[in-house]
């Protein structure tokens, strides 16, 4: 079992070790807003706002069904939610353990470093 172990500790390192690194003063501003609303357990500005994030991508490290979720970052001047996220993981209701932000609706991501 040991060595099952090691190996989803390299794949999820692997993963993490492929995504570029963000600091949260460089998000744009409607994202630290979001990032603020994660920590205080809301208000969000969207229904959608919480919802399970499923990785279907596989652009995040493999964790169970859950672990993730997604957060609108708002998008001036669009008429819907745009395509900007910020996707948590292992969240309560103080925040998430860590985070990624992903301006292209899910095709990349960066993880914020804070």
């Amino acid at each position: 079992m040991r060595w099952l172990a090691a190996v989803a500790f390299f794949c999820c390192s692997a993963a993490l070790a492929l995504l570029p690194d963000t600091p949260a003063s460089a998000l744009p501003a409607e994202a630290r807003d979001t990032l603020a609303r994660i920590k205080a357990g809301g208000p969000f500005l969207y229904a959608r706002d919480g919802v399970v994030f499923r990785n279907r991508e596989g652009l995040l490290p493999q964790r169970q069904r859950g672990y993730y979720r997604e957060y609108t970052v708002r998008t001036p001047g669009a008429r819907d939610r745009g395509a900007r996220r910020i996707v948590g993981g292992r969240c309560g209701h103080s925040g998430c353990m860590e985070y990624f932000y992903t301006d292209d609706h899910y095709r990349s991501f960066k993880r914020i470093i804070e």
